[in-house]
């Protein structure tokens, strides 16, 4: 099964399927966006009586927002983080108002307000470092690969590493849109920061298997051997130490996902699935790829 070239139209045909699904995902529920890509505010308040819900806390609050859009959901540690519209501080205080009224003692942990303008301009950012990262990847090997013409020309390097990377982070995306459409996860700047992480992490796998191709093609120059054997050899030679790498941070990564912050749970979640698919790329679809371009 470690012959890649052999098995392509599986591995590739597997990579495509969830491709597909993903962007699928995507498209017909969407992304949902937190406060800080659209605009709100975020407020976090633990309530001393124990019978507190996240029904009554909304029941309460919709006595004064006047049809306002709100959302409560509660957190690991028992406080409850209400999502509302950008408020005033005139606002802020008659909804505290409303919550003491209702549930007496009220503690205000964390109160964080974005205007809608800069919620836009940390989207349009956002969308922006996601593309010129895989720009400038791309870029970068293709440069890196300069001096190996033949039989692959540099550029194809690059642009079957733009394709794995486009790859690696459409199915952490369709994560989160299946997420937010069944439990209303809302996506951050923490969900671009994991993306990025990805990507970096990613590409540094394709990098050492491409490296690999590039010398076993240098040492066999101007002998005739087949170029699918070529690449076979050498996800050979790099497949367990491409493993053994991701293993490890793959360990860290379920461990904090189970006992880390439950704030940090998805970010941890979208870095641990990028891992996971992002090595399957470097090995089963980047080499494939290439292969196939070549050859055509």
């Amino acid at each position: 099964m470690l012959d890649v070239i052999k098995n392509r139209k599986i591995y590739l045909g597997f990579s495509l399927m969830l491709v597909v699904l993903s962007l699928s995902a995507v498209m017909i529920f969407g992304l949902r966006p937190g406060i800080d890509l659209k605009g709100g505010t975020e407020w976090q308040v633990t309530v001393e009586k124990s019978d507190a819900t996240e029904v009554s806390i909304q029941a309460a609050l919709q006595t004064v927002s006047n049809g306002m859009e709100l959302s409560v959901k509660q957190s690991g540690d028992g406080s409850f983080i209400i999502h509302l519209p950008n408020l005033s501080e005139g606002e802020h205080e008659k909804y505290a108002g409303a919550l003491k009224q209702a549930f007496g003692g009220v503690s205000e942990k964390n109160f964080s307000s974005i205007g809608p303008a800069v919620g836009s301009e940390l989207k349009n950012k956002a969308i922006w470092a996601i593309v010129l990262v895989m720009l400038g990847i791309s870029l970068f090997v293709a440069w890196a690969f300069r001096k190996v013409s033949e039989p692959v020309k540099s550029w194809k390097y690059g642009a079957v590493t733009l394709l794995s990377l486009l790859h690696d982070v459409s199915i952490p995306a369709g994560m989160l849109a299946l997420l937010g459409y069944w439990k209303g996860i809302e996506i951050d700047t923490n969900f671009i920061v994991a993306l990025l992480v990805v990507m970096g992490f990613s590409v540094h796998d394709t990098i050492v298997v491409f490296d690999r191709i590039r010398e076993n093609l240098t040492v066999n120059r101007g002998k005739k051997i087949d170029l699918g054997e070529i690449i076979k050899f050498s996800v050979k030679e790099t497949f367990v130490r491409s493993v053994n790498t991701s293993l490890t941070l793959i360990v860290v990564l379920s461990v904090l996902l189970v006992f880390g912050p439950a704030s940090l749970f998805y970010f941890i979640l979208t870095i641990l699935v990028g891992t996971i698919f992002g090595t399957y790329s470097s090995i089963f679809v980047a080499s494939p790829l290439l292969y196939l371009w070549q050859k055509k």
